[in-house]
């Protein structure tokens, strides 16, 4: 069938989709097919099913060597298909294919033409050619000058068209990949029974339609049978190619399969006679190495398997340290080099559990060593218990990560301050006679009971023995804080080998890249190059554990060495550092501390911390026993002395413990300030109530100063602020002076003042004694000024002392010896300022302005004194001169009792006002009387015109001025008595 058709001996194209060029006459072309009425569109027969099994691409598919040559091809066929389909019975079966299949009963008549459809003829068609003549011409012309590339091509689409028109006749149901006439429904489908029913009165028709069935199936199959024959056709030189290269490929085969039977044979030889030795040297060696390792390993079994009893004698002895190194290498081991053996599955969770009872033990043997030192008795020296047991500790305390060891310290320090307490009061209470122990039972009531002597010896002793207690915590928390400060150290300089060693391999990387650079710029071949760079040193290496292996401990007399031949793990391997403690030990930093340097800095923090903690306890347990004793008021009792020796024995203890601790505690010192203020305002109100009694007392009148006073006056004045000490006997034999001599000046005083001054002097010393009070001591004195200067102005210029007292009446002398004092305390006043200036902070000198207020104010009661005696005068001139006439004789009497009063108020007054205040208080009593004298003359109408009244009035000024003149320290005074005269209109 293949022979009948002519095709190119080669196909074209390597695709799925391609198409080969057949030279075929494009007059001749296969007639259409024409379809049949799809009666019964059903499924072919079994064979038809093997036709059109697969899509309708398949159609068009290259032939392949591989997957056609087990398929059935048109080339098993033995029968024509055609003779054996088409029915030979037929007489017209080639007569028409419409009407091949009708029977033999069928008669081909002539069709009658249709009365409805019109005649056409070509007349019809005229007006067509015309339009599209000229059309035509222009494309046959456009054909000759351009023809068809491939005329091939076009019919073979042709074709290929027409072909694909004919397949699409036959129903998609034969073309199912699933097509199976088993299926029921598929065989239903393809022949239904309806055709095969011959009962009834239908039964040629059924007949007939059964034939149609067959002859429809017939038409598909010739389909399939010329689309096949013709895709056959296509490709039936490349069947027969491919049949003749599979002869060649098998000889191919044969002959290659030779070869390597021959090349086996040859490797077999040389493996036989060249590497089978070698190999098995290297296989000796290797098994060897791996008994040395499996030797070693056992001997690392043995090891590990004395840990548990040398973990045993390390705790008996307290290395803790020791211990848990041993437990963390163990460990170690176990994870890396003896994981998975069977025998120790259970030792790892028996070591956590003995490391959980290292981390307890190491608490408590903490709390023990704690208790021991905090407790020792504080008359041995200071220096630290156990040193080497200390260190220990603190260093296991740390690889454990266990850091509330400090808490525990602390806590210690708390009972060992009461305890110090309570001991020192029970000694102190056992050695006095006086208190009863059987009848007071409480220890703090039996403490009361001791007097300020014997409470201050007590006192003393607590703060010695807590001094002895600090500089103990100092030097145990000093080897605490360097064992921290040495792992720290160790950290640091453990990263800073660990940078260094990045960086080196860092300059390494790059000059191995250089190098790498340089060998492909040359040429060279990197892998030769890298061979020679790394052979040396792996010989070298070799070498040196070699030679160095004689001298190492060997693992067996075979042994060869390897770093497997140590029972010690590699990675387990501890590196250690030594530091030197203040105190003289050397101590070994493993690298295995877990603590970070935030955490270690932390510690060192906390460490000093604990040490001002350790000054905060015992300020705090000696402001109970301060608190406990000031319960029944004895504090507030104590005079100054005894105050301020016991204020500067407490300042004394808070700068001992700032030296020790380097921070100032404020407990104590706020207790004492406390209690320094309870004492100024118990001092102030003494002194203050001391000084009304003076002064409610006090008649005005001039005292006898005691030579003491004089010597207390005399030390002001060589800028000494401190009450004198008594001397026995020298006093006595000097008698008292009238007046108080101050830098030259004389001061006739009261009693009153000489114990203010000596007040005063109170008031500045007790700041000398207790500086924390220089404020409250300022306050205190400005307010005992002003009360003085309040009180002596209501007692003399308000005449308060007549009911107070008892004097009948205040007389110029109380008015000027009450001004003389006043300005003995106004003189002093800058000296005393510039005593609390010296001793008050800066930001304080504020406080400074009280002295000037108080100042000012002893200046205007001084005016208002000095005002009062004018005013005294002034009357007096008013009383007598309003009385004046100008009349014989001469002097008159009304001048002649002037100067009589003038005499009485210089005497009163002159010796107890300095010469120029007496001349300056005459003047203003002068130009009183003046304008007293020069009113009355006004009145009179006399006037200075030389006549008889003038005469009279200039004898009487004359006497006047004579008389005031002739009075001591008066001589030089200007009177100025032409002023009594109006001037002349």
């Amino acid at each position: 069938m293949a022979s009948s058709h002519s095709s190119s001996p080669v196909p074209q194209g390597s695709s799925s989709d391609v198409f080969f060029k057949i030279e075929v006459d494009p007059s001749k072309h296969i007639r259409p097919v024409p379809s049949l009425p799809d009666v019964c569109p059903k499924e072919p027969t079994e064979f038809s099913c093997l036709l059109f099994a697969g899509d309708s691409h398949s159609l068009y598919v290259a032939p392949s060597l591989v997957t056609d040559q087990h398929r059935w091809t048109v080339y098993h066929s033995k029968v024509n298909l055609p003779a054996a389909l088409n029915d030979p019975r037929l007489a017209k079966r080639e007569s028409d294919f419409f009407t091949k299949t009708w029977g033999l009963d069928f008669v081909d008549t002539e069709v009658i033409p249709s009365f409805y459809l019109p005649q056409i003829s070509k007349e019809h068609f005229t007006v067509y050619q015309q339009e599209i003549s000229q059309r035509e011409k222009i494309h046959e012309r456009c054909k000759n000058i351009c023809p068809p590339k491939d005329t091939f091509e076009r019919t073979l689409l042709h074709t290929h068209d027409k072909s694909r028109t004919d397949l699409e006749q036959v129903p998609k149901i034969f073309m199912k990949p699933d097509f199976a006439l088993d299926d029921s429904l598929t065989f239903n489908s393809v022949l239904p029974w309806s055709h095969f029913n011959t009962a009834g009165g239908k039964g040629n028709r059924d007949a007939a339609s059964s034939k149609l069935l067959q002859e429809k199936l017939s038409h598909y199959l010739d389909i399939v049978e010329v689309n096949i024959a013709h895709q056959i056709s296509l490709r039936s030189e490349a069947f027969f190619h491919a049949m003749t290269s599979q002869h060649e490929l098998q000889d191919y085969l044969r002959k290659t399969s030779q070869a390597v039977k021959m090349l086996r044979d040859k490797i077999a030889q040389i493996d036989k006679v060249m590497c089978e030795g070698s190999l098995h040297i290297l296989r000796l060696a290797l098994t060897r190495n791996n008994c040395v390792k499996v030797y070693n390993k056992l001997k690392l079994m043995a090891t590990v398997h004395q840990t548990q009893p040398t973990v045993q004698v390390l705790l008996s002895t307290s290395e803790f340290v020791g211990a848990l190194d041993l437990i963390a290498t163990t460990q170690e081991v176990l994870q890396q080099e003896l994981q998975g053996i069977h025998s120790f599955r259970h030792l790892g969770s028996q070591l956590c559990e003995l490391e959980k009872l290292i981390d307890k033990m190491m608490i408590a043997e903490f709390s023990t060593y704690s208790h021991s030192d905090l407790n020792r008795p504080l008359e041995d020296d200071c220096q630290v218990l156990e040193e080497e047991r200390l260190i220990s500790l603190v260093f296991g305390l740390l690889k454990q990560r266990k850091l509330n060891f400090l808490e525990i310290y602390g806590e210690k320090m708390v009972i060992t301050a009461k305890n110090i307490i309570k001991q020192c009061v029970i000694n102190k209470v056992s050695q006095t006679e006086e208190i009863d122990t059987d009848v007071v039972v409480k220890l703090a009531d039996q403490m009361r009971m001791l007097n300020f002597p014997q409470w201050f010896d007590l006192l003393k002793d607590i703060f010695s023995k807590f001094t002895i207690f600090l500089q103990r915590v100092k030097a145990t928390l000093n080897i605490i804080h360097s064992v921290v400060l040495s792992v720290l150290d160790k950290n640091q300089r453990t990263r800073e080998l660990e940078e260094i060693s990045q960086q080196k391999n860092a300059a390494k990387d790059n000059s191995l890249d250089t190098e790498v650079a340089y060998l492909i710029h040359e040429g060279m071949f990197i892998s030769d190059a890298f061979g020679e760079g790394e052979l040396t040193p792996i010989a070298v290496d070799t070498t040196s554990q070699r030679n160095a292996s004689p001298n190492s401990e060997p693992c067996s007399s075979d042994s060869v060495s390897e770093p497997e031949c140590t029972t010690d793990s590699s990675s387990s391997k501890e590196h250690t550092s030594s530091s030197a403690i203040p105190g003289g030990v050397d101590i070994m930093v493993s690298e295995d501390m877990k603590l970070t340097d935030s955490e270690l800095g932390k510690l060192a923090n906390n460490i000093q911390e604990l040490l001002y903690s350790a000054s905060d306890i015992c300020h705090d347990r000696a402001v109970k026993f301060l608190m406990s004793r000031a319960k029944d008021g004895f504090l507030e009792k104590l005079n100054s002395m005894e105050f301020i020796t016991l204020s500067r024995l407490m300042e004394t203890f808070i700068l001992d413990t700032e030296q020790i601790c380097g921070r100032k505690s404020t407990s104590l010192l706020g207790a004492l300030q406390s209690q320094a203020i309870k004492f100024v305002n118990r001092f102030h109100e003494e002194r203050k109530t001391k000084l009304s009694l003076l002064l409610d007392n006090e008649r005005w009148k001039q005292a006898d100063v005691p030579a003491e006073f004089q010597d207390l006056v005399d030390s002001l004045s060589d800028g000494k602020i401190a009450l004198p000490e008594k001397k026995s006997g020298a006093t006595e034999e000097r008698k008292p002076a009238e007046v108080l001599i101050v830098e030259g000046q004389q001061y006739a005083v009261v009693g009153t003042v000489l114990l203010l001054i000596r007040i005063i002097l109170e008031y500045c010393q007790c700041v000398d004694n207790i500086p924390s009070v220089t404020t409250d001591m300022l306050t205190r004195l400005s307010d005992l000024l002003k009360y003085f200067n309040s009180r002596s102005c209501q007692l003399v210029l308000g005449a308060g002392a007549l009911q107070v007292v008892g004097l009948k009446t205040i007389t110029t002398k109380n008015l000027a010896l009450s001004s003389r004092c006043l300005q003995l305390i106004v003189h002093y006043i800058p000296v005393i300022r510039a005593h609390f200036e010296a001793r008050l902070p800066p930001k304080q000198y504020s406080m400074l302005r009280h002295f000037d207020h108080i100042t000012k104010d002893y200046h205007d009661h001084i005016a208002e004194i000095s005002a009062k005696l004018v005013a005294i005068m002034d009357s007096l001139f008013d009383k007598l001169l309003s009385k004046y006439e100008v009349k014989a004789p001469v002097p008159s009497a009304c001048f002649r009792n002037i100067c009589k009063q003038m005499t009485k108020m210089h005497e009163a007054i002159f010796d107890l006002l300095p010469e120029e205040q007496t001349q300056m208080l005459f003047l203003r009593i002068n130009a009183s009387y003046k304008l007293h004298l020069k009113k009355q003359l006004s009145h009179l109408n006399v006037i200075n015109d030389g006549g008889p009244q003038n005469g009279l009035v200039t004898a009487d000024v004359a006497f006047y001025t004579g008389n005031l003149q002739a009075l001591k320290g008066l001589k030089d005074l200007d009177l100025n008595m032409a002023e009594i005269w109006e001037q002349k209109r």
